[in-house]
């Protein structure tokens, strides 16, 4: 075992303190090459992580950078340098720490290349940015050890494959390199150490005594939740009695738009006063620095929020976590609840507030899972071959490269271990040319070879290169800030498509106040205050997230088994469905037929997630309408779609065929805006389509006509072009999420529960009042149409 230094032993004394198990073991294996610390929120893993790089500092004998710390967050490498600032400076350590970050100045960014710090926090945006130059070599020469936080929600992104690119590379600059991973919040332990580690059996696994058991329980409500839609507002005269009971409160919610009417409702029946903001990623980083600082001082008695707190921040004194809306996902939902207490060896308090009246169930079985410690996860894909083209043109930017060594080290990236070399020369040939129908461009023409080496084809283009690095390709936003008469300080941002709706005079809601469009002058929406209007609501997309396979598995469980155990009004709701109708059971699908205003309805309960709902929703129609059915249009939630059409439909499995459902997908695909959208994401991170140019910046709707172009000209040219390989993947994988599909129909054979009613049933009623209809134009439609003018002409005499 390594004993820690005396200076070490003295601080942690004075604090009263004594070394976990989990932060001596990290000591303990600090030469490992890999290890994965799985610890709970409060356990000191932070702490554990920098432990053995401040023993190793402590002697003042290294020069240069020797620990690089990764945040999937900018605020969170704030918060670690400032939680690192006080033993340093305590234990009167040799050890200086910075960060870098999209919002570092830029001439501390050139210092820190010149002169690194000891220990860096960084994200993978601004560690891709380093490893593009050509002095990387000397800048990474030293480093010891790579800290990731949070390597789970990592994991789940394309920023991750990013990210292990980058750590892939700075393994052939550093190979004594050691890296480690930290995160509360783990479904797969060696899923994610092979994503960590070079060798995924050199990876070795820390587990912390996981604690107690959070304190989580349903707020109880004097007013029911409504039957759908929602927003947890219901609930707002419950949620203030909760605040004034603890000392700060974090108010999660799904959606900042969600985030935005909760916090205006909330501050209009505050009648204590009680100090309570809003934060989310939408906002201004000046505006986010305010609250987080407030927390941080334990100013303030709440926070509305959204997933921008989500992860390990230490905010001041919160002791209870309030989620608004069903969580989806159970990972997420402990990622949460650990924001409250953030103390080792003490339960994290929560509350759940369901929006509506189905999301009481699901709730319900997701507050099952976190007490069973029972977490979610989809199995990951290989890393993105999008993500790959835009590093190997980071590569050329450090300088030229031999194509088999880079092949090689880039399979030492645990999303890329079995990447095909036929993959690899794909990628490599779209970054030399732009592929077969792009060749004949000099502006793709980005790489060529000199003996035997690939390198830039004109150095001038790591310029453009390296800023557009980066992998995330949110809609595009408009900046809002105050008109200049009234300082022009920045709000923050809105969704490009949104503001186009705008006209001036016209009013919304932005971090929590109501202002109004005074003016768009280059991208940047000037507003003044607007105070006591009513505001139309800024379309924040933020992330739309749909429920866990794990979770839907376990509602239906929940539905089957143990539905007493259910809130009274939804136990009544479950049992009325189950004498009127049937509940829907694991293994098998429930297809409801019945009328609705003269019209037949056909529901189907997949249980597949919003996304996979939506999009059977679109494949049953299509097979309707070759059926002859006319269907009328359709809505979908997460757990069901409701179809309306002209004809009944009498034998449901006819339906569900699924070549003709995948070819149908396919057909639906190909001119589709889905598709176009998916492809405007993936050429932007592969670098087909630059956003940023020297002192210029295309507008989304720019790089939209830019990408709708080339996407028309190699779907009529080169239909098999990588990107467009890609596309469909993704958009399969992603978007329309037809796995999800595929699994769920395949699971189920032709196990399909048909029930033929007279009137709506109990689960499907709520569907009726739901938003997002989406209608259907086809023949239905025409007949409709048709039907209604015959009938006018008729009452006016001229049939």
């Amino acid at each position: 075992m390594m004993t820690l230094p005396p200076k070490f032993q003295k601080w942690f004394a004075a604090r009263g303190w004594r070394i976990h198990p989990h932060q001596q073991e990290l000591l303990d294996c600090s030469s490992a090459p890999a290890t994965l610390l799985i610890a709970p929120t409060g356990g000191g893993k932070t702490l554990a992580g920098f432990l053995p790089s401040l023993v190793e500092l402590a002697d003042g004998k290294h020069g240069g950078l020797h620990t690089l710390y990764i945040s999937p967050l900018k605020a969170l490498a704030a918060d670690i340098r400032r939680n690192l600032a006080r033993p340093i400076a305590e234990m009167g350590l040799p050890v200086r720490v910075e960060d870098r970050t999209g919002d570092t100045p830029q001439s501390r960014r050139r210092r820190q290349r010149a002169d690194p710090p000891h220990i860096l926090l960084t994200t993978p945006e601004s560690l891709a940015l380093l490893v593009s130059y050509p002095d990387a070599s000397r800048i990474f020469a030293g480093l010891s050890r790579v800290i990731v936080d949070e390597i789970h929600a990592l994991a789940e992104s394309k920023r991750g494959d990013q990210l292990m690119l980058a750590l892939a590379r700075l393994g052939s600059l550093a190979p004594g390199m050691r890296r480690v991973g930290l995160s509360a919040t783990v479904d797969d332990p060696q899923a994610i150490a092979a994503f960590l580690a070079r060798h995924p059996q050199s990876c070795r696994i820390v587990r912390a005594d996981p604690g107690p058991r959070p304190d989580i329980a349903m707020l109880t409500t004097a007013a029911p939740p409504p039957w759908a839609g929602g927003g947890g507002r219901h609930a707002i005269p419950e949620v203030l009695q909760a605040i004034r009971a603890h000392r700060t409160t974090l108010i999660f919610h799904n959606t900042r738009a969600q985030a935005e009417l909760f916090f205006r409702d909330l501050w209009l029946a505050n009648e204590d006063g009680l100090p309570i903001a809003i934060h989310h990623g939408s906002l201004s980083r000046e505006a986010r620095e305010r609250v987080e600082a407030a927390m941080a001082e334990g100013k303030l008695r709440a926070v509305v929020c959204t997933g921008s707190l989500d992860l390990g921040i230490d905010w001041g004194d919160v002791d209870l976590v309030i989620q608004i809306g069903a969580p989806k996902n159970i990972k997420r939902l402990v990622q949460r609840i650990g924001r409250a207490g953030h103390r080792y060896n003490a339960p994290s308090r929560a509350l759940l507030v369901p929006a509506n009246q189905w999301e009481v169930i699901e709730c319900q079985a997701a507050l099952q899972a976190v007490l069973e410690n029972d977490l979610d996860g989809e199995e990951r894909g290989p890393g993105g071959l999008d993500v790959l083209c835009q590093h190997i043109l980071i590569t050329a930017c450090a300088g030229p490269f031999d194509a088999d060594h880079l092949y090689a080290e880039i399979r030492t990236a645990g999303p890329y271990a079995n990447l095909a070399r036929a993959d690899f020369d794909a990628c490599l040939e779209f970054c030399a040319t732009g592929g077969y129908a792009l060749r004949a461009y000099d502006r793709w023409q980005r790489l060529i070879r000199r003996d035997g080496l690939w390198q830039l084809r004109d150095p001038r283009a790591a310029r453009d290169i390296r800023m557009n690095i980066g992998t995330i390709t949110e809609s595009e936003m408009v900046r809002v800030r105050w008109q200049n008469r009234l300082g022009g300080q920045p709000l923050g941002e809105i969704e490009e498509s949104f503001a186009a709706t705008l006209a001036p005079g016209d009013t919304f809601l932005i971090g929590g106040q109501i202002v109004r469009h005074v003016g768009l002058r280059e991208m940047v929406l000037e507003v003044a205050p607007a105070p006591g209007r009513e505001p139309r609501i800024a379309v924040y997309s933020g992330t739309k997230f749909a429920t866990s396979t794990q979770l839907s598995d376990r509602i239906l469980r929940l539905l089957n088994d143990c539905p007493e155990t259910l809130p009274e009004h939804a136990a009544r709701w479950v049992a009325l469905q189950a004498r009127r109708s049937r509940l829907p059971r694991p293994g098998r699908l429930l297809v409801e037929t019945f009328p609705v205003e003269g019209r037949p309805h056909v529901c189907v309960y997949g249980f597949m997630g919003r996304n996979a709902q939506q999009t059977l929703g679109l494949l049953l129609t299509k097979r309707m309408e070759e059926l002859g059915l006319d269907p009328l249009g359709f809505v979908a939630a997460d757990h069901a779609t409701l179809i309306w059409g002209l004809n009944e439909v009498s034998d449901p499995a006819q339906l569900f065929d699924p070549d003709a459902l995948r070819d149908g997908l396919e057909g639906w695909l190909i001119g589709n805006a889905v598709m176009k959208r998916t492809f405007r994401s993936v050429a932007l991170v592969a670098g087909l389509i630059a956003r940023n140019h020297a002192g210029a910046r295309k507008s989304g709707r720019q790089a939209t006509f830019s990408s709708d172009i080339l996407y028309d000209t190699l779907c009529r040219y080169d239909p098999d072009h990588l990107l467009l390989r890609i596309t469909r993947d993704e958009a399969m994988r992603g978007l329309v999420d037809f796995a999800r599909i595929e699994t769920r129909l395949a699971a189920i054979g032709n196990r399909i529960d048909h029930v033929a009613l007279d009137r709506v049933s109990p689960f499907a009623a709520p569907l009726l009042l739901e938003h997002g209809r989406v209608p259907v134009h086809g023949a239905g439609r025409e007949r409709v149409l048709a039907e209604t003018a015959a009938r006018l002409m008729a009452q006016a005499g001229l049939d």
